[in-house]
């Protein structure tokens, strides 16, 4: 099998966001209450596609745009890490979200993203949000469609994730 991996080109992934988002969002909601048969095993098989074409590093967009949920185990793993106390890496780095009572970065793009080579500082150590991002084969599929609903606008992969299902499920 050939690898078709290209950078992504963000201006172009936002212009066809632009144009595509309202009907990937209807589609991703038309299968979430459809629920397909064979849905997790297909999503296995576009996940492999996805990431042949995808290549995350000359993107990051997920890094320079939205900001992982940080979980008490990954603030406690994080900041020892860093030799910081827990407490001590929440005043600096994170923010405290009341409606959602979550703990998310303070600004954008994420402090840990090197921005010229879109790598992560800490990526043996990630948050568990950064780790499973963009979630593509969790399973039970369904359940997250509402993730991916939201995914498509930052994430080429989701996007293309999408687009690939859309070729292979039908529903219109």
């Amino acid at each position: 099998m050939l690898n078709k991996m290209q950078p992504v080109n963000i201006y172009s992934f936002r212009k066809k966001v632009s144009i595509y988002k309202n009907q990937f969002v209807r589609y991703l909601k038309r299968v979430q209450k459809i629920q397909p048969q064979g849905l997790d095993d297909l999503a296995e098989q576009i996940n492999t596609e996805v990431w042949q074409e995808v290549d995350c590093l000359s993107c990051a967009n997920c890094c320079k745009k939205m900001t992982p949920t940080f979980t008490s185990k990954d603030i406690r793993r994080i900041s020892k890490h860093l030799n910081m106390r827990p407490k001590d890496f929440k005043e600096r780095w994170l923010k405290h979200e009341k409606k959602d009572k979550d703990w998310v970065n303070i600004s954008q793009p994420c402090q840990f993203l090197d921005l010229s080579t879109n790598m992560c500082s800490i990526y043996e150590v990630r948050p568990a949000d950064c780790a499973g991002f963009p979630h593509l084969t969790k399973k039970k599929m369904v359940d997250y469609m509402h993730v991916h609903q939201q995914n498509i606008q930052y994430c080429p992969a989701t996007y293309k994730m999408v687009e690939k299902m859309m070729e292979k499920i039908k529903i219109w």
